[in-house]
């Protein structure tokens, strides 16, 4: 008995709570850090027997992962004494890109309902390439393992993932095209990256089409070794000159890594990833081009920059008059087709002329778009004869030659017969009132200058027997509706009278409901809803509220309706077997169709004798 005696006190004495030790928060950081660099930090809490952890608020720093959390617990028995300790680590890592001093907050927790709070502390953020003050100093403050900004644990240097912006070319003339390139190089494991090129002033944006699926390949750098991708291209064509900046863009990568900032015991049993994802901003450089106005423009420049051809095609050489002559131009090459106007054709003047169509082929390239713009003119010829089109002059400037060209088609020579119809052979020129035109196949009239009341006949239709006719038809089918409408409105107005018109109609919907009920089988619901039919029709047919429904006053109301004693008991029936049906052993589908069919039956009678009596 009493080995049994010290073995409770021994077990007592494990299970209580030790109140003696100091419950605190311990934050640890490191001391100095350069800027770009990625470090951890930690706010250990010496119990497991807290909640409401609060994280100080990191101004001055991104939190690119975090909290991560871990436990540690151990037990130890010395000489017939008894001590247990736990622990829970919370880990963030941040990262700062500007240099200068930053006091990370205290952080909180509640512990036996009282608060408690972790130390302050200081972190000194030093520009690139110079270094931690305290290194090689005896008696500086050394940085524990755990939280030294390396690679290894949860960082991503800018040496490891970073993205270089380049242009074919810096000097170029305005509207010739800038190929503009995004490419990614990378040491880690990039798993996501978001960023695009805002909307720049100066230029017009063709993004150049790239597969959705990133195929990485490795490149030397800088006597590295990377894994490479074009992330991204555009051509880029300058709308005004001088030196147009191209500003540096903001890319936000997402980097999987070994999560080593978990125990790999503690992350097994306890269900944590292994792995963790870190965000990286990568920052592009700016870019500089400038642009040179273009030479003194020559007649008949549109606009056009790049290298071009043009050619042109006539749908026939002999046509007759109201035939339609059809007449191809196309312009191919490389630069800014978008940029291309319709050129002129100076068709005769006996020729009907209509607004050309413009037809697009080509797609953006490195060195702008390349392609075929297709202009296609149609003309009517009106009056017979032989005709001259002269040929169509495109001018542009010449990326190349550095110099304007002019390019030109052939001219063609069509003869036109007289065909079917009232053409004229000859334009007549003549004089009436001072006014002087040319008739085109008799369709011009001169503008009448004397006072006239033009008026077609046969078309008015005001003080017609037809008008006083449709006034008065309109004005009675006006009456009947308005007629109609109060009769509506008065029906509707005596709101018990409505629900005694509908209660027919109602009941029907829900024994339907109750029908889909009875098919799938569900009892209870089924016999709620045929009662909810009874009940409901009788509300509404003899204007009892529901509130005010019991079976005394239905068979009364009933009864002063001269509705039959049968078939008011037939309806009581109906009441009571959907009460007690759900109840009564036998059948449970045979009793549900008799129970639906009788009160189908009984409220279907009772309609038509109630309908009957009025």
């Amino acid at each position: 008995m009493k080995r049994f005696y010290l073995l409770l006190t021994y077990l007592f004495v494990m299970l209580l709570p030790i109140a003696a030790e100091d419950i605190t928060i311990l934050a640890n950081a490191p001391s100095h850090v350069e800027v770009g660099d990625q470090f951890r930090v930690q706010f250990t809490i010496n119990t497991f027997d807290h909640s409401d952890f609060d994280a100080p608020n990191f101004k001055g720093f991104e939190v690119i992962y975090g909290p991560s959390t871990s436990r540690q617990s151990s037990t130890q028995i010395v000489n017939g004494h008894y001590s247990r300790s736990s622990s829970v680590t919370y880990t963030y890592v941040l990262l700062c890109s500007k240099a200068g001093k930053y006091t990370i907050g205290e952080a909180t927790a509640k512990v036996n309902g009282k608060t408690i709070k972790s130390n302050t502390l200081t972190v000194n953020v030093a520009g690139i390439g110079q270094g931690n003050p305290n290194a090689g100093q005896q008696g500086g403050s050394a940085q524990s393992p755990s939280s030294r900004p390396t690679r290894s644990v949860g960082s991503v240097s800018n040496s490891d993932l970073f993205m270089t912006a380049t242009v074919n070319r810096t000097n170029v003339h305005e509207q010739e095209a800038v190929l503009l390139t995004y490419k990614v190089y990378t040491l880690v494991n990039l798993t996501q990256l978001d960023g695009k090129l805002p909307s720049l002033d100066g230029f017009q944006i063709q993004e150049l089409p790239l597969p959705r699926t990133k195929q990485f390949s490795v490149e030397s750098y800088n006597g590295r070794n990377y894994h490479t991708v074009v992330w991204s291209q555009y051509v880029l064509f300058p709308q005004q000159t001088g030196d147009i900046e191209i500003p540096s863009l903001t890319f936000e990568g997402v980097v999987e890594q070994v999560n080593r900032a978990i125990d790999p015991v503690d992350a097994f049993f306890n269900g944590v990833s292994g792995m963790i994802e870190l965000k990286k901003k990568i920052v592009t450089p700016k870019i500089v081009v400038h642009v040179s106005p273009l030479p003194e423009k020559p007649e008949g420049f549109t606009g056009a920059v790049g290298s071009f051809s043009i050619t042109s095609s006539i749908n026939g050489k002999e046509f007759k008059t109201n035939d339609a002559i059809t007449m191809k131009v196309n312009v191919k090459g490389v630069g800014n087709m978008k940029l291309i106007s319709t050129p002129t054709v100076n068709f005769p003047k006996d020729f009907e002329v209509y607004d050309p169509k413009v037809n697009d082929d080509f797609k953006i390239t490195n060195g702008g778009l390349a392609g075929t713009r297709q202009f296609e003119y149609l003309a009517v010829p009106r009056i017979a004869g032989t005709y001259t089109i002269p040929p169509i002059k495109f001018v542009f400037f010449d990326v190349n030659a550095n110099a304007y060209k002019t390019i030109s088609t052939e001219a063609y020579t069509v003869k036109v017969e007289k065909g079917a119809g009232n053409s004229s052979q000859a334009v007549s020129d003549f004089t009436n009132s001072g006014q002087t035109v040319k008739t085109l196949n008799q369709d011009i009239r001169f503008i009448k200058t004397q006072d006239a009341n033009p008026r077609q006949k046969g078309r008015h239709l005001f003080a017609t027997k037809k008008y006083f006719v449709t006034y008065a038809l309109a004005f009675v089918a006006f009456v009947v509706l308005l007629l109609l409408l109060r009769r509506y409105a008065a029906n509707n107005a005596n709101i018990d009278a409505v629900k005694g018109r509908k209660a027919n109609k109602v009941a029907g919907k829900r024994l339907k409901a109750a029908a889909s009920l009875l098919n799938k089988g569900q009892s209870n619901e089924f016999y709620d809803e045929v009662l909810r039919a009874l009940m409901g029709y009788v509300s509404d047919k003899l204007s009892i509220p529901m509130e005010n429904l019991n079976k005394e006053n239905i068979s009364e109301k009933l009864a002063e309706r001269n509705i039959d004693q049968n078939l008011i008991d037939k309806f009581m029936n109906c009441l009571n077997d959907c009460e007690f049906a759900r109840y009564a052993p036998g059948d449970p589908a045979e009793t549900m169709d008799n129970t639906f069919n009788e009160a189908s039956n009984v409220i279907s009678e009772m309609e038509n004798i109630i309908k009957k009596r009025k």
